[in-house]
């Protein structure tokens, strides 16, 4: 029998809390902890070892931008962090996604959106689709001194890995991948993996923006608006 996914939700906020609560309790989830402070969510989830973190971006004491860089960095079994946030494209979201954060939600989620959400990262894909990714990197790279920027060498990938690299930035998925390079779907996944762990990255989310700030592709080439296809 599979495990439920383990959830920590960290939000100042107790209805939200209890909100989330409730619908993932709804569908099987077990939430194993709630935090009112980043400080707290980086105990409980030392603590309690969970699959994925809800992490609302503005909290008192510790905000959830640090809170996420406590719990990922140097942790190879660190979960997945998802941000919570009330405004679309807050620029301390796109410190959180490169700092390793999954994804991000608005606070109004469906529930149906939420629990699949939750489900989705704790498999390993990600929640934004490359146009939204690159409309953070286009408004807030090096811009904030405090945005924590990837700063990767691509100096490590192959010829193929950067030509992949650079088409996955624009937001073609693995089957649109395999085509264009005449590749099969297993070796197109084959290249992304080793692209993601080659780079120090946790998912397509830090590969599209490793290769915006890197320069290998440029904004305004024209990724186009879809989810990841992991």
């Amino acid at each position: 029998m599979t495990e439920p996914v383990r959830v920590v939700i960290a939000d100042d906020q107790t209805l939200v809390r209890t909100g989330f609560r409730m619908i993932l309790d709804a569908d099987g989830m077990d939430v194993v902890a709630e935090a009112t402070t980043g400080a707290e969510a980086v105990e409980a989830v030392r603590r309690t070892r969970p699959d994925v973190v809800l992490m609302d971006i503005r909290m008192p004491e510790l905000d959830g931008l640090e809170a996420t860089r406590r719990i990922l960095t140097g942790a190879a079994d660190a979960p997945r962090v998802v941000i919570l946030t009330t405004f679309d494209l807050d620029r301390y979201v796109y410190a959180a996604l490169s700092a390793g954060a999954s994804g991000f939600l608005l606070k109004d989620v469906t529930p149906e959106a939420l629990t699949s959400a939750v489900r989705s990262v704790q498999v390993g894909d990600a929640l934004l689709a490359p146009a939204i990714t690159r409309r953070l990197v286009e408004r807030f790279a090096h811009r904030d001194g405090d945005a924590a920027s990837l700063h990767r060498d691509l100096g490590a990938l192959t010829p193929r890995e950067l030509e992949v690299l650079g088409l996955l930035a624009r937001g073609l998925s693995n089957a649109e991948l395999a085509e264009r390079l005449c590749l099969s779907g297993p070796t197109v996944k084959t290249h992304v993996t080793r692209i993601l762990a080659k780079l120090g990255l946790r998912d397509r989310v830090q590969a599209v923006i490793t290769a915006y700030e890197t320069g290998l592709v440029s904004v305004g080439s024209g990724p186009q608006d879809r989810p990841y296809d992991e």
